[in-house]
């Protein structure tokens, strides 16, 4: 069936260099290889949910510069329906990235237009409505995350946040999301509990939202759900290269899979669409960058039926 996915979220262009090691504070590293990549959490999902077989559209803000422009057409490339993109004057957002030899990173955003989107008009409700799932993160401002997300409620629509990047969140946010997805930083800001013990850090989100998938990196996710299911699955195992957008991938491979199977996740769908979720984000750290090493759903199928089994 059809997965149809829009993504209300931020646009920048990821400004990345390489360096033997991350520097500390107050520290300078001699960098290596410099490069521009069009990125922002929401467009990467975006462009991940496209490519692992949904039909998507995107809700979002460049500026006037010549960043606004690459990034609009990095997304139209994509076969994302951009109707939603505004254009406001000054500068488009921008994230300054860091990547060492061990394919960690640093990433500091300057959100620049992505600011702007703080409120949605008629078009952007219909086009909510239409999808399936509707796919949010923290790059925005909060006011056009909660709006989103309370049409996609009234409507019918899935909603998924990616509570990214970390901070508290207000209730009536909460209240409205059907899937939370975050790393084990993020599940420890927005669950209010410090610690590395993932069973204790679903067991306060679950408490907030519904249901919870929580990323681990090469270790792979988990998920819980307020009916008591349970589930961990592992990651494939690689050499990544470059770790930046593979949560990115991650959550746009898992909100098509939603998609795709009328945007359910329970106790007997959660390990197959975590493995696949799973094989997106490791088929994405093979690659060096952020929109460009975005696999497409044959890579991710691949390493799937590879790492779990056809049966899987």
């Amino acid at each position: 069936m059809s997965a149809r996915v829009i993504v209300v979220g931020s646009a920048n262009l990821d400004l990345v260099v390489t360096t033997p090691q991350l520097p500390r504070p107050g520290e300078t590293v001699l960098g290596g290889d410099f490069r521009t990549v069009p990125g922002g959490k929401g467009a990467n999902q975006a462009v991940a949910a496209a490519r692992a077989g949904g039909d998507c559209a995107f809700v979002g803000a460049v500026g006037t510069d010549d960043f606004g422009m690459l990034l609009s057409d990095n997304l139209i490339a994509a076969g994302i329906d951009v109707r939603g993109m505004r254009t406001v004057d000054g500068p488009s957002g921008v994230a300054l990235i860091a990547v060492d030899g061990a394919a960690e990173n640093f990433i500091v955003v300057a959100p620049g237009a992505n600011a702007a989107l703080t409120t949605l008009d008629s078009a952007d409700r219909t086009a909510v409505a239409a999808a399936d799932v509707l796919l949010l993160q923290l790059e925005v401002p909060l006011a056009a995350v909660t709006q989103a997300a309370e049409w996609a409620s009234a409507d019918g629509t899935t909603v998924v946040l990616n509570a990214a990047p970390a901070r508290p969140l207000p209730a009536e946010l909460l209240d409205l999301v059907d899937v939370l997805v975050v790393n084990e930083h993020e599940a420890a800001v927005v669950g209010g509990v410090f610690t590395e013990e993932p069973g204790a850090l679903l067991d306060a989100l679950v408490t907030l939202v519904p249901r919870v998938v929580l990323t681990l990196g090469a270790r792979g996710a988990a998920y819980v759900d307020r009916d008591g299911a349970r589930v961990e699955v592992p990651a494939p195992k690689i050499d990544a290269v470059d770790t930046t957008a593979a949560g990115d991938a991650f959550t746009g491979a898992l909100a098509v899979a939603l998609a795709e199977r009328g945007s359910a996740l329970t106790a007997d769908t959660a390990p197959a669409v975590l493995r696949w979720a799973c094989a997106a984000g490791a088929a994405c750290a093979q690659r060096p960058g952020a929109s460009t090493a975005l696999p497409r759903r044959a890579a991710i199928d691949a390493l799937y039926v590879a790492t779990y089994g056809d049966d899987a």
